[in-house]
């Protein structure tokens, strides 16, 4: 048997063949048994934002770009029994937020800071934070 016929076989018969197992996964759509916190997001600096949001250790979108005196509005929604923080994409399907942080436009991910959420932000309806740079990093509060 010549080899470039031989490996195939050998990789399909190894233990490599099953290393991988693909499980249906159901996806939450809609906004029912979920409760709006709007996060407003205000830039008091002289230069733009770039806010994003990570949604799982391999996936992260942005989700504003703010220009210096203005403020972004976006739709969060919350789950008070998982505690989790959605984000509805152009399906309608709720993408969990693990982490949401906003930076410098150009130079977002080196300047980067984050913007915490917690069950308060769920308590009040909302949430508001402002950023600007101080003393040579972005501060978001």
């Amino acid at each position: 048997m010549k080899i470039r016929y031989a490996l195939p076989v050998m990789l399909a018969l190894s233990s490599f063949a099953n290393a991988v197992e693909l499980h249906h996964v159901t996806v939450r759509t809609g906004t029912d048994g979920l409760d709006m916190v709007p996060l407003t997001i205000s830039n008091a600096g002289s230069e733009g934002l770039s806010c994003n949001a990570d949604f799982a250790h391999w996936y992260s979108a942005g989700i504003a770009t703010v220009e210096p005196g203005k403020s972004a509005r976006i739709e969060l929604w919350f789950d008070a029994k998982t505690g989790t923080f959605t984000i509805l994409n152009d399906k309608r399907e709720n993408l969990p937020v693990e982490r949401l942080w906003c930076g410098l436009s150009g130079r977002a991910y080196a300047t980067r800071v984050q913007v915490t959420l917690d069950r308060a932000d769920a308590a009040k309806g909302e949430r508001d934070v402002s950023c600007a740079m101080a003393q040579d990093s972005l501060v978001c509060r």
